[in-house]
């Protein structure tokens, strides 16, 4: 099977504060979904800043290791490049423009297709996610955080990626919202065969998602394997456990 995203032995660091990613390797393959788990400050959204181009914008740079998508390297290209070779991203916080309506929002995602693709492409979002159809006059800020998820959702799906990359879908959404946006999400890689990067603070609902999983711990992948056998694991209930019980120690 072709593979869509290939890190190898990737290391990050931040100003002043050393090492954030340590020889880190994960593979996403072609249609395939990868869920990406750790505690807080395992190194999750630094590795999604790594493959988007973001590091600069933290202070972040590769010091060593490669970024692969569809076999060439993209280590360090800036992230308007990456969007078009292919790469979406919904990220931690959506990040919707609000002042601007739902189809502007998605207009925006649409930069990269050719003019005669635009009107195809806000179809087949619109499709997906009817109630964006429903407020697509309506100014983004004014939406449900629910609805707001599926906006940035859209607008990464307008031009069809060959990759997404989706960073804490379920962060302060109902439970009954999130399991609507991931059954949406299952369409879009059952019917376009999107590969996806999933990081999800839901280690459950993420390993119920998807095909395989890498388990961070202190920037380095400590377990990988298939949903089932890294749900499995003691190394898995050990890194959840131990973040529940310390977060009910300070609390």
């Amino acid at each position: 099977m072709n593979t869509v995203l290939d890190i190898q032995h990737l290391s990050v660091a931040y100003n002043r504060k050393g090492l954030a990613l340590e020889d880190v390797s994960l593979q996403v393959p072609q249609g395939g979904i990868v869920a990406l788990l750790g505690a807080n400050g395992a190194g999750k959204s630094t590795l999604i800043r790594a493959v988007t181009g973001l590091l600069d914008l933290y202070h972040g740079k590769i010091t060593d290791g490669r970024v692969h998508m569809s076999g060439k390297i993209v280590s360090g290209m800036p992230a308007h490049r990456l969007v078009r070779m292919g790469m979406g991203q919904v990220p931690e916080g959506r990040l919707v423009f609000k002042h601007l309506s739902v189809e502007d929002n998605l207009l925006v995602g649409a930069a990269v297709l050719p003019r005669a693709q635009v009107k195809a492409g806000l179809q087949a979002v619109y499709q997906l996610f009817p109630r964006l159809l429903e407020r697509r006059n309506q100014a983004a800020g004014w939406m449900s955080g629910g609805e707001q998820q599926m906006l940035a959702l859209g607008r990464a799906m307008i031009a069809k990626p060959k990759l997404l990359l989706v960073d804490e879908l379920s962060l302060g959404l109902a439970p009954l919202i999130v399991i609507e946006i991931y059954k949406q999400l299952r369409v879009i890689g059952e019917t376009m065969g999107t590969a996806m990067l999933i990081v999800e603070q839901n280690a459950h609902l993420a390993l119920s998602f998807a095909h395989s999983a890498y388990l961070l711990q202190q920037g380095r992948v400590v377990l990988s394997g298939t949903a089932q056998e890294v749900s499995a694991s003691p190394e898995m209930k050990a890194s959840y456990l131990g973040e529940a019980k310390a977060g009910k120690s300070a609390a």
